[in-house]
C-alpha cells in the first residue's frame, strides 16, 4: 500500500517535495492557501486543494488525519507553522515533519512533538560550503558531529588492490561500507553498489 503524505505550505521547499513524493510513488495531498501554488502543484499529486491549514474542519474534510506522515513546509509564518503542527497533533497524526526557519522555531516544533525539524536554507548552505573546501566528496551524509557517510572517488593509488590491501581502517581510521561500480548493461551505463 502506497504512502499517504500531506504536504502543507507549497512554497520553494513544499512544491519540490511534494513532486519528489509524488515520483516516488506516495500519494500526495498537496494543501496551500495560495490558489496559483495549488493550481501548479494540481498536474503532479494525487490531490492538490487550496484551504487555510489553520482551519481544522477544513482540515478534515480533505482526510488530512488519515496520512501516514504529515509535512508542514510553512516558514515565512511561524506562528502559522506552530498552530499548523498543533492542529496535526491534535488530530492523531504521529509521523509530523516540520520545516523551521530558525533555532527558536526548530526548538518550539520539537516541544509540540514533532518528529523531525529541517532547515533547508541552513543545510543546503552547508553543503554547498562543503562541496566547495572539499570537492573531492561526492555525497556526504552527516550521522552525528562525529560521524558521517561520504561518498569520494577511488583514489588512484587504491586502483587495482584489494580492500585488504589498501588497510582503509588501521592506515586513515574509516569502514568501507559500500563500492559503487559502473556496470554497461545492453549498451547502457549504470552504477551497482
Amino acid at each position: 500500500m502506497k504512502k499517504q503524505i500531506a504536504v502543507i505550505g507549497l512554497g520553494r521547499f513544499g512544491f519540490s517535495v511534494a513532486k519528489t513524493l509524488t515520483e516516488s510513488g506516495a500519494e500526495v495531498i498537496a494543501i496551500d492557501r495560495e490558489e496559483e501554488k495549488v493550481k501548479a502543484v494540481a498536474d503532479i499529486v494525487t490531490y492538490a486543494v487550496q484551504l487555510d491549514a489553520m482551519d481544522e474542519k477544513a482540515l478534515r474534510s480533505v482526510g488530512v488525519q488519515n496520512v501516514d506522515i504529515a509535512i508542514v513546509s510553512i516558514g515565512e509564518k511561524i506562528e502559522a507553522s506552530i498552530l499548523v503542527v498543533m492542529l496535526l497533533k491534535e488530530m492523531g497524526i504521529k509521523n509530523i515533519i516540520a520545516k523551521a526557519v530558525t533555532p527558536l522555531h526548530g526548538r518550539v516544533l520539537e516541544n509540540l512533538g514533532v518528529q523531525r525539524v529541517v532547515y533547508p536554507e541552513r543545510d543546503m548552505a552547508i553543503r554547498v560550503a562543503s562541496s566547495l573546501t572539499r570537492p573531492k566528496v561526492l555525497e556526504e551524509l552527516e550521522l552525528s558531529r562525529e560521524y558521517s557517510i561520504i561518498e569520494l572517488p577511488t583514489p588512484k593509488e587504491f586502483a587495482g588492490k584489494s580492500v585488504k590491501e589498501v588497510q582503509l581502517r588501521s592506515k586513515y581510521g574509516v569502514n568501507l561500507i559500500a563500492i559503487k561500480r559502473k556496470v554497461i548493461e545492453a549498451g547502457i551505463s549504470k552504477d551497482i553498489w
